[in-house]
């Protein structure tokens, strides 16, 4: 069974939280909340290539009109796979953990 790297599960974590609002921004913002560390762009671009290349996601690029006329945005989702991917990483990392007290109050 192959893995997904840290930064691909946490990526992919990031789009199923964010849903149907996960965006190359708000899926970087949403990495920073939740390990509380800055990353650089090209990381969370790249993981998502990572990600699209194995059909974990997908992507749909979406033109807005009116006030938010702009540049068009890439949204992502998780596909099936991926959904499968991530299920599998959870599992794994329930198992290894299993009789690991909590390591910050460990002498």
């Amino acid at each position: 069974m192959a893995f997904l790297s840290k930064v691909e599960e946490i990526i992919l974590l990031a789009v199923w939280k964010l849903q149907d609002n996960a965006y190359g921004l708000s899926i970087c913002e949403q990495v920073e909340k939740d390990t509380g560390v800055k990353w650089l762009s090209g990381s969370v671009y790249g993981g998502l290539n990572r990600l699209k290349k194995n059909s974990y996601i997908d992507t749909a690029k979406i033109t807005h009109s009116g006030e938010q006329a702009g540049r068009p945005r890439i949204f992502y989702k998780l596909t099936p796979a991926g959904k499968t991917k991530l299920a599998a990483a959870q599992k794994v990392n329930q198992r290894i953990w299993v009789g690991v007290p909590n390591l910050d109050q460990v002498k």
